[in-house]
């Protein structure tokens, strides 16, 4: 009986972890240009400030192929318009994907003549995780007003922290029943 108590300890708290980073591990596909798509007219740059991109998400760029192309850039390229150096990567299929491998600033470009300089170019910067993947950035809460809480702190707690309590909660639980079982036999 010893034996399958610990086992079942063990059990829990590897569940406990893989559970608590399922949320992290989870990944959104964007659509570049949303509903416009990747094309001349549109504020890329204002698109690109809607979203948090983190590491893991992917990058989908519609257009018609042969008007238009990706091209992932480094910042002095994409500030330049001038793709003679800095390219890191071309895409030209009219439905590229993009996946965003590495927390760092990303740089695209359109290198089809004088649409770069159009606006058909945004940055990014990708984090390392989120803990609301593929959500619009929301405005901070106002601050507690004077008084209120009577006097109490109010402690909020991410995702993590709380199944980490849970399992350590669930460990000793499990000890303590497992002693108390022990002593009575």
């Amino acid at each position: 009986m010893k034996i399958t108590l610990h086992l079942m300890n063990n059990l829990f708290f590897i569940l406990i972890i893989i559970l608590s980073t399922i949320n992290q591990i989870k990944s959104e596909e964007y659509t570049v240009g949303d509903d416009y798509g990747w094309n001349t007219g549109f504020d890329y740059f204002e698109w690109s400030q809607k979203y948090n991109f983190s590491v893991g998400d992917i990058l989908v760029f519609n257009y018609v192929q042969g008007q238009h192309n990706t091209y992932e850039v480094t910042e002095d390229t994409y500030r330049s318009c001038n793709s003679s150096t800095g390219i890191l990567q071309m895409y030209d299929s009219g439905n590229d994907k993009v996946s965003l491998t590495e927390a760092k600033k990303y740089w695209f470009i359109c290198n089809i003549p004088d649409h770069c300089r159009g606006g058909m170019k945004f940055g990014i910067e990708v984090k390392q995780g989120s803990s609301n993947p593929g959500s619009t950035p929301q405005p901070p809460p106002p601050p507690p007003t004077q008084g209120s809480n009577n006097g109490y702190k109010i402690v909020q707690i991410n995702g993590m922290v709380a199944w980490t309590l849970l399992a350590i909660f669930g460990i000793w639980f499990f000890e303590l029943d497992f002693l108390i079982y022990c002593k009575i036999i």
